[in-house]
């Protein structure tokens, strides 16, 4: 099958890395698409950082692709870390860049392996410690 946007190794590698060494805090992996490759990169790797940190540090003007392990504290006293795909579309954003990420973002979530998104279109506003919860506590 043919795909619009590839997901070189390195970017596979560097998933695969995250998936296992990020097993305990907050720690989140930024996967930037370039345009005129038609391919993934890694763009920035947080490590011990609040959710709302990482809204910070993501740009204003462009989509990325965030694959996220999140401290997620259940009612019952549990503490689990499971992944997060977050879709950052700000809507300020160029159409291109969010068509090609629209486009890829199955393939992406069946490489990364990770079974819930959290859709980001308002930048920082969107993207809470709240959201997350709220998102990774759904059914």
């Amino acid at each position: 099958m043919s795909r619009t946007v590839q997901i070189p190794t390195d970017v596979q590698d560097a998933l695969k890395k995250f998936r296992f060494t990020h097993s305990k805090g907050n720690a989140a992996i930024s996967i930037k698409i370039v345009k005129a490759s038609l391919t993934m990169a890694v763009d920035e790797e947080f490590v011990d950082v609040s959710v709302e940190e990482i809204a910070e540090e993501l740009p204003e003007n462009s989509p990325r692709l965030v694959l996220l392990s999140h401290e997620l504290k259940h009612k019952d006293g549990r503490v689990s870390y499971p992944l997060l795909l977050i879709n950052w579309m700000p809507s300020t954003a160029p159409t291109d860049l969010m068509t090609l990420q629209a486009s890829s973002l199955s393939y992406f979530q069946q490489t990364a392996e990770v079974a819930k998104i959290l859709e980001v279109r308002d930048g920082e506003e969107g993207l809470t410690t709240d959201a997350v919860n709220d998102k990774l506590l759904q059914t």
